[in-house]
């Protein structure tokens, strides 16, 4: 075993010591997919078996399983099961049904870049292999499933490793939204505080509560408390006053889209988080794997922004509606972080400075 795979196992175990790392599992009989019910979290842990089009679709949709990463992982196994039912079908017949699944699931959400990312990995899977047996390319979609999961798990652990270089013990990070491991395998954002957990650091974190879905209420804080992490939750109009009072070093945070020239898509509130570190001159870090990267993406202006249902602002989570019913609701379900408010990209292929649009380039060159 190589150094490297030695510190990637190291770490793989020291994540595993205190985190949940087993959000996502293809079933034994290749029949389902099984995911732990986010939207049940965090008084639930429940794990829920997907094994059709229509309840896949709807699990991404409606949060069960979310973060970008995770929902790639996701969609590489579903994509495999979906087309498992099919192995019997001559080839123009599976495939006509493959592009239809391809084509529902890639619509469930439209912002996350690795959904369409691991669907159309899948799709060349299929096209590579046109020549060979339905069950044959059944067979080595499965493989290649596996290996999406497999390889977000490393790129998770370099990145966790990258991430906590920028930290050094008693710092106090502010994060926004979830990106542990609920949202990936083993955590891009999040990751670190929980590989410094393991290693005795002793990281404080203030995870803001992130309206309207409360993905750092329920989530955040529940991966971190339970992790035995330092963990504060704010409102997310609190970011402003932890940074004054001097308790935040730095921000980290997740990603959803990278545009070329380093502009960001992140969950709603992440661009506000920013400006803020800006005016107290707190570095401000984006972690995710380079799957999130979209070279083909010029700039922020050019990612779309999900429009959700006004209802998760006024009704969702009370028993009562928080607003009258007949108000207009404006509610993104993501904004885009200007390149310029980033100290660096955290990537798993090392930690990506500005100028954004010369060295994310160079990134990509240097290992092609």
């Amino acid at each position: 075993m190589s150094n490297i795979q030695a510190s990637l196992s190291k770490a793989k175990k020291e994540i595993e010591s205190v985190g949940i790392t087993d959000n996502i599992r293809l079933d034994e009989n290749d029949q389902s997919v099984t995911i732990i019910d986010q939207v049940k979290l965090p008084n639930v842990l429940e794990y829920k078996k997907i094994s059709d089009l229509e309840s896949a679709y709807q699990a991404i949709k409606k949060l069960e399983i979310r973060g970008a990463p995770a929902i790639g992982i996701f969609a590489g196994y579903m994509i495999f099961v979906l087309s498992k039912k099919d192995e019997d079908l001559p080839f123009d017949a599976f495939f006509e049904n493959f592009e239809k699944n391809k084509e529902y699931l890639n619509s469930s959400r439209p912002t996350a870049v690795n959904l369409s990312w691991a669907l159309k990995r899948m799709e060349g899977i299929v096209l590579k292999n046109k020549d060979k047996d339905v069950k044959q390319i059944v067979s080595l979609l499965k493989q290649e499933a596996i290996g999406i999961h497999n390889e977000d798990i490393e790129m998770c652990l370099k990145i966790c490793e990258n991430g906590l270089s920028l930290l050094k013990d008693g710092d106090g990070v502010l994060t926004h939204c979830n990106a542990g491991p609920l949202a990936t395998s083993f955590g891009t954002a999040q990751g670190p505080f929980l590989l410094a957990r393991a290693r005795g650091m002793n990281i404080r974190v203030f995870a803001d509560e992130t309206r309207p879905l409360l993905q750092g209420a329920r989530l955040t804080s529940f991966e971190l408390s339970r992790a035995g992490v330092d963990v504060t939750l704010i409102c997310d109009n609190m970011a402003s006053i932890v940074m004054k009072n001097g308790w935040i070093n730095a921000c980290f945070v997740g990603c959803d889209r990278i545009a070329a020239n380093g502009d960001v898509a992140n969950k709603i509130g992440t661009s506000g988080v920013a400006i803020l570190a800006k005016h107290y001159g707190i570095p401000v870090y984006s972690l995710g794997p380079t799957s999130t990267i979209d070279m083909n993406c010029p700039d922020g202006d050019h990612i779309q922004i999900e429009l959700r249902n006004p209802d998760e602002i006024k009704n969702m989570w009370y028993e009562r509606p928080m607003a009258p019913s007949e108000v207009k609701c404006y509610n993104p379900s993501f904004d885009v972080t200007d390149h310029e408010l980033l100290a660096g990209i955290v990537t798993e292929k090392g930690i990506v400075y500005p100028p954004f649009d010369v060295n994310l380039k160079k990134l990509f060159d240097e290992n092609s």
